[in-house]
């Protein structure tokens, strides 16, 4: 369903103008996208082809800024958000990244517009959970766990995102840290390997230190839930579905925190 709001009514002036700077969107362009790579970075994020999808991005013009400005007011309000968020993760990715005035203040007037758009939204972000190596079963894993949160179902994705957890932690461990996290480690322990390496890797704030040990726990009480309160097992009783989904996004906040930062903050 298209925002009945125009795209200056979604996000107040100064959060607009953070937006614009930080994407680089002054003089129409976003980022270093050439109209090739824009409609493939949106094919590959979301699966929508701009070039099919005309009345989504030709509104207000065919610069790229006023493409993605007329997307940003039509689009899905979820997808919408996503692609804001992998546009940052993009942009963070970038050797030389368009030149603002205050990055911190202009990451978190960004990251403040992407809430308030998710917040008119009850669909589930499931942006972190991505195949990330080629093994059908693991994609068949996440296409499972996608279909529940699709179909607002989270209490019934709780075991299988357990167990891609296991998984994504694993990997993670071995990729930047060489080591293989046995078969019976339970999941607190591969994600206090992770943090071991990100506290040693990363110059990470009082804050963002604490979250990330913090952490730890959150997945530990991950085990009982799934076994006492899921479909892992014959259960009379599984978790609320309010209760859920909050579950939901607090793991995947740290997934995707992960996510952003993979391969980009770890010394080789």
């Amino acid at each position: 369903m298209s925002l009945p709001r125009k795209y200056e009514a979604m996000i107040p002036r100064a959060e607009r103008d953070h937006l614009e700077q930080g994407l680089g969107m002054e003089s129409g362009y976003v980022l270093d996208f050439s109209d090739r790579t824009f409609n493939d970075f949106f094919y590959e994020t979301v699966g929508i082809d701009p070039e099919e999808k005309k009345n989504l991005f030709n509104s207000r013009g065919t610069s790229k800024a006023k493409r993605l400005r007329s997307f940003i007011e039509r689009g899905e309000l979820a997808t919408v958000a996503k692609v804001l968020r992998e546009l940052w993760e993009y942009r963070d990715s970038l050797v030389m990244p368009p030149r603002v005035q205050n990055e911190e203040n202009t990451r978190e007037s960004f990251f403040s517009t992407v809430a308030r758009i998710e917040g008119r939204s009850d669909a589930i972000d499931t942006s972190a959970i991505e195949s990330f190596e080629p093994n059908e079963t693991l994609e068949e894993l996440v296409a499972s766990i996608k279909r529940d949160m699709d179909a607002k179902k989270p209490q019934a994705g709780i075991d299988r995102l357990h167990t891609y957890c296991m998984k994504r932690f694993a990997s993670l461990v071995k990729k930047h840290g060489g080591v293989e996290c046995g078969h019976d480690d339970p999941l607190h322990s591969r994600v206090g390997k992770y943090v071991a390496l990100l506290k040693a890797n990363r110059n990470l704030s009082p804050m963002s230190e604490r979250i990330v040990k913090s952490s730890i726990s959150v997945f530990e009480a991950m085990n009982p839930l799934r076994n006492d309160k899921s479909f892992a097992h014959d259960n009379p009783d599984l978790v609320e579905m309010e209760e859920a989904r909050f579950i939901f996004d607090s793991v995947t906040a740290f997934l995707r925190y992960s996510k952003a930062i993979d391969g980009r903050h770890f010394e080789d």
